[in-house]
């Protein structure tokens, strides 16, 4: 029994060995997304050295712009005994749409600010009720008043 305890990680160790703190293991853990083996007689919680992998995914998958809803549903699949790839393609590509639909607004964000900044003038005489002229077209802002 003292053998297999020491192939367990505790908590902190397990914080040590990925650089994600006890407060977001207990999250994933929570979630579903991780799972301790057991706790000590103190209740510290023990994992198998395979939460290290599991931890590496979810952060990878994270970085990639999935949310830990998707990952669950990934790992799900994994825990299964299947390969999620196919999954992960799909949602990956999905993402590659989003981002390219945030592109192009940002451009467009991007070409506005260029416009108004291409004509700028220092505007030194108090307006009425406009802030900053340059900025305002105060035809559509009155639409508001």
């Amino acid at each position: 029994m003292l053998t297999q305890d020491k192939k367990l990680l505790l908590i902190g160790q397990v914080t040590d060995l990925t650089g994600i703190p006890i407060r977001t293991i207990r999250y994933y853990e929570s979630l579903g997304l991780i799972n301790s083996l057991k706790r000590t007689e103190g209740g510290f919680r023990q994992f198998s050295f395979d939460v290290l992998t599991r931890l590496v995914f979810i952060k990878r998958a994270q970085n990639l712009g999935l949310s830990l809803e998707e990952i669950g549903n990934i790992l799900q699949v994994y825990d299964q005994g299947q390969t999620p790839c196919g999954d992960i393609k799909e949602k990956l590509e999905d993402k590659v749409l989003q981002i390219d639909g945030q592109i192009e607004q940002l451009l467009t964000l991007r070409s506005e600010i260029k416009g108004l900044l291409s004509g700028w003038k220092n505007i030194s005489d108090h307006h009425g009720k406009t802030i900053c002229p340059i900025i305002q077209n105060t035809s559509q802002d009155s639409e508001f008043l």
